[in-house]
């Protein structure tokens, strides 16, 4: 069977879009990891389905390049929305769910295929203390450490490690962070599913902010996150003497690239 297919990117994070309304698309894991293959496949840091939603405007289910389904993912959900636009769904504001629960998603603007789009996140209640590492979950697990410089660190070989580690029995993704001024990080992820590292990860942007604010930065609630592959931003509302984090907001561009069809028989 023949397949239409979008790609889309949300700095330098890309994705697979599919628009599965009529269910034609079976995500089997082993299919979903050719497709991502960089060399065999069409290529992406994970896949997404768009389907019908009785209550909101539609459903999203992520899928990691290795066939495993996500939770979540922020890139992702704005990826996602901008296609959800390029499809006539829904208004400037959107409503979808995810694995980790509801959304919301706001067009900021958009200029041909691109767009600034915003996504609500889930609420953080609680961060882990490893005493030189903290840990905690936004949408998916996260863990965050500070360094001097993002440049230096073997992010594929600590993180690497770091993923599968005991302490972490249902692994985790790992991020090293640099404190650039009050309010700016520069951040480099090591993405679970992915098995390596990415150009930007979403999520990993939202816990960086979140712990920096947290352990480092008490009074700032605004971040702009440069990432490998552009900037991320990311606001909340934080209840003071807690770990409470809510009304997050991630924020950032995003583009479709190129659209095709593939063939579910012969892949």
């Amino acid at each position: 069977m023949l397949l239409r297919f979008a790609k889309y990117e949300g700095a330098g994070n890309d994705f697979i879009l599919l628009d599965n309304r009529e269910e034609c698309f079976v995500p089997e894991a082993a299919l979903i990891a050719r497709l991502c293959d960089r060399h065999f496949g069409i290529g992406a840091d994970g896949l997404m389905t768009l389907r019908r939603s009785a209550e909101l405007d539609c459903s999203m289910r992520y899928y990691n390049a290795d066939g495993s389904e996500g939770e979540m993912c922020g890139n992702g959900a704005r990826c996602f929305t901008l296609f959800a636009e390029h499809l006539g769904i829904g208004g400037e504001v959107k409503f979808f769910d995810a694995a980790d629960g509801l959304h919301m998603a706001r067009v900021l603007r958009t200029q041909g295929f691109a767009g600034e789009i915003e996504v609500g996140m889930i609420d953080v209640g609680e961060i882990g203390d490893g005493g030189t590492w903290w840990s905690l979950n936004t949408g998916v697990p996260h863990y965050v450490e500070f360094v001097p410089d993002v440049a230096a660190v073997d992010v594929v070989g600590r993180g690497r490690a770091i993923r599968y580690d005991a302490r972490f029995p249902q692994g985790t993704n790992v991020n090293f962070v640099q404190e650039l001024a009050p309010g700016e990080l520069r951040v480099r992820t090591y993405e679970r599913g992915v098995e390596n590292e990415t150009l930007a990860c979403g999520t990993g942007a939202t816990a960086a902010a979140i712990v920096t604010s947290f352990v480092r930065q008490p009074d700032v609630r605004r971040f702009r996150i440069e990432v490998p592959g552009g900037e991320l931003r990311v606001r909340f509302r934080h209840t003071a003497g807690t770990a409470r984090y809510d009304e997050i907001r991630l924020s950032g561009g995003a583009r479709r690239v190129f659209e095709g069809t593939f063939d579910t028989e012969n892949f």
